[in-house]
């Protein structure tokens, strides 16, 4: 391994190998040389990187080193793909529900982060119950759904209202959007802990990454 490297990261090259996902590098609060060291090595051996987190000024510099790669600003993501990846088998169409607009960003981090992985990703933003006649005007397309990602900030409701009308596996996202006693997602993530629909899995708060990673499993063949 790079000398460099062992400095501050120890890459796991058989994650891919082991679990069909690779692995993911969290960029937010790495340096630019530690990102590019990192990125770097990577290309040697996974045919997908994906660095998460980044704002615009890091995406345009790994970029600007791997000229092949992508930074999708509103995903604040940077992908690449040194070879070909192998198509993933999956079983149909996973749905991203967003409650609001202000809750794309999270959203577009677990679309970005599913469609590399292979799946098939489809989008409706902007479903949450504050209107839910939004919501019920997709029901034929969320019904036909294999897998669904549900995010929501403010209260939290939209994934148990939405596990309340189909018996479909939810991921169900909370994000920091809110104020006063939202407690920067806090509410939301209780929310929906606490929710009575069974088949409601919850990640952490923001977190479209493991939301993508988790509704790719369910959904790979």
């Amino acid at each position: 391994m790079n000398p460099e490297i062992t400095q501050f990261a120890r890459l796991d090259d058989l994650r891919e190998a082991r679990t069909g996902i690779p692995e993911i590098v969290w960029g937010e609060n790495k340096t630019v040389v530690q990102l590019v060291s990192i990125v770097r090595r990577m290309t040697e051996k996974q045919s997908l990187i994906l660095v998460s987190r980044l704002d615009e000024e890091k995406g345009r510099h790994l970029v600007k080193e791997f000229p092949s790669g992508n930074y999708h600003p509103e995903a604040r993501l940077f992908s690449l793909q040194p070879r070909p990846r192998e198509e993933a088998a999956t079983r149909g169409t996973m749905l991203i529900l967003a409650a609001g607009t202000s809750d794309i960003p999270v959203a577009e981090e677990a679309f970005v982060t599913a469609s590399l992985l292979g799946s098939r990703v489809e989008r409706i933003y902007d479903v949450g119950v504050a209107g839910i006649h939004r919501l019920f005007a997709q029901m034929d397309r969320i019904r036909e759904a294999a897998v669904l990602i549900v995010i929501a900030g403010m209260e939290g409701a939209l994934p148990s209202v939405v596990a309340g009308l189909v018996g479909k596996p939810i991921v169900a996202v909370p994000t920091s959007i809110g104020y006063g006693t939202g407690l920067g997602g806090i509410a939301a993530l209780l929310a929906m802990l606490n929710g009575c629909a069974p088949g409601v899995t919850v990640v952490n708060i923001d977190n479209g990454v493991g939301a993508a990673v988790a509704a790719h499993l369910i959904n790979r063949a």
